[in-house]
């Protein structure tokens, strides 16, 4: 990856919609070296995907949530059991396997606090190995995910 690479991918995570020719003429590069580049990206893993920005309300999203999760053990099969779980809801929107008190955090995404009550208790409680969980409701969204930051590499 070269500095023209790491420019593709920030002007992409801006707006992942633009042309390739728009994209092109505005790194300076012909349209067909940077379909070849954002090819490379895409192959090698750089780039993951294309997303829409969408308001969670148009999809019923009405409560979003962190659940950080303990587990009993720290061994192989609870952690992959979980994890496997966790890839199995809809409403997780991410998993962090983490450092401190707990073991995981989710993101999750609900319709309402029912909702949420019902996630926790038949899904997430649910997992073998869990032994024990908080949430914190989200009551604001001070700042969304804006993309990766980018850092050179000096």
């Amino acid at each position: 990856m070269d500095a023209l690479d790491r420019d593709i991918l920030i002007a992409l995570q801006q707006d992942g919609r633009q042309t390739n020719a728009s994209l092109a003429g505005q790194l300076d590069l012909s349209a067909s070296a940077m379909h070849e580049r954002v090819r490379r990206l895409e192959r090698d893993g750089f780039l993951r995907g294309y997303h829409a920005d969408v308001a969670p309300e148009g999809l019923g999203v009405g409560l979003q949530a962190f659940v950080t999760a303990a587990l009993s053990a720290h061994n192989r099969d609870f952690i992959e059991g979980f994890e496997r779980g966790v890839l199995d809801l809809p409403e997780a929107r991410a998993c962090y396997h983490v450092t401190g008190r707990f073991d995981y955090l989710l993101h999750v995404a609900v319709r309402d606090l029912a909702h949420l009550g019902q996630l926790i208790k038949n899904d997430i409680a649910a997992i073998p190995g869990v032994a024990k969980l908080e949430t914190l409701l989200v009551l604001t969204e001070v700042k969304s995910d804006a993309g990766w930051p980018a850092f050179d590499d000096g």
